[in-house]
């Protein structure tokens, strides 16, 4: 079941940068960086629920299931 994290779609769309969300979250840059460019192996549910609260979107809006 492949799981595909949509960040770097959604903050092309918004024209927002990585390193912005990053300030906006706390979370590190390299954390921002391998979710957008989908290298992360696992992620924490805090981290999801983070990005999702800061960018106003659901989970279904962030994950993409194949």
């Amino acid at each position: 079941m492949p799981v595909k994290v949509r960040l770097n779609e959604i903050l092309t769309s918004r024209g927002m940068s990585q390193r912005e969300l990053a300030r906006l979250t706390g979370l590190r840059p390299n954390t921002i960086s391998h979710l957008c460019s989908n290298t992360a192996n696992s992620i924490y549910f805090e981290t999801l629920e983070l990005i999702c609260k800061t960018l106003n979107i659901s989970i279904e809006q962030l994950i993409e299931i194949d």
